[in-house]
């Protein structure tokens, strides 16, 4: 199995994720920088994008949170080729999540100043995001999924909303929604991915 793997706004490529990946089910896992070109949606869509075009024998195109939301976005400029998506708690809603975060203030003094340092706790400091960060989101927060994909959410997460997930699979029939008892990491809910890989396979 060969797997291309998007870690999170805060993960890494030798996060716990697709490391427990390789470690527990032997899969080979394809994980390449995300903030390569930068941080918007759109700069790691790119990232994707390109790794999707470079390798045609992936198997499953799978990623977690605001990696999530990047395979998404790529995958609708691949909708002619075969694809299998398997999404952690996709970060979709992406720009009203930030925007009810940083809250109206916030948001003034960012468009203003161009500028928002954000804490990147797998960094362990602060890095600079642009305004372009909540522009591109604005534009890349709900794409379409055109493969068949399984979504697997916790029903206690509170970074994304488990009815962002529910909103895209109840709207497509293309999707399945596997719910589970955990938070946002899904830390507990690991050995759902097998399960999740062979319903996206057998589609």
């Amino acid at each position: 199995m060969r797997v291309l793997w998007a870690h999170g706004l805060e993960g890494s490529p030798n996060g716990s994720k697709p490391t427990w990946i390789s470690d527990n089910l032997g899969w080979e896992v394809l994980c390449p920088a995300m903030s390569d070109y930068g941080w918007t949606i759109a700069e790691q869509t790119e990232v994707i994008a390109k790794n999707i075009a470079e390798n045609e024998d992936i198997d499953v195109v799978m990623g977690s949170s605001y990696g999530g939301l990047a395979i998404a976005n790529a995958s609708e400029r691949f909708a002619g080729r075969e694809l299998r998506l398997v999404l952690l708690a996709p970060a979709f809603g992406l720009a009203e999540n930030f925007r009810s975060i940083a809250g109206e203030q916030g948001l003034n003094e960012w468009e203003k100043t161009g500028l928002r340092q954000y804490f990147h706790h797998g960094f362990g400091h602060e890095v600079p995001f642009g305004w372009d960060f909540i522009t591109s989101a604005d534009e890349m927060s709900w794409p379409t999924l055109h493969h068949p994909t399984v979504i697997l959410h916790g029903n206690q997460d509170d970074i994304v909303p488990l009815e962002s997930s529910r909103k895209v699979a109840e709207s497509n029939e293309l999707v399945e929604l596997i719910e589970v008892e955990d938070g946002h990491r899904l830390a507990g809910s690991l050995h759902f991915i097998p399960l999740a890989v062979q319903r996206v396979l057998s589609r």
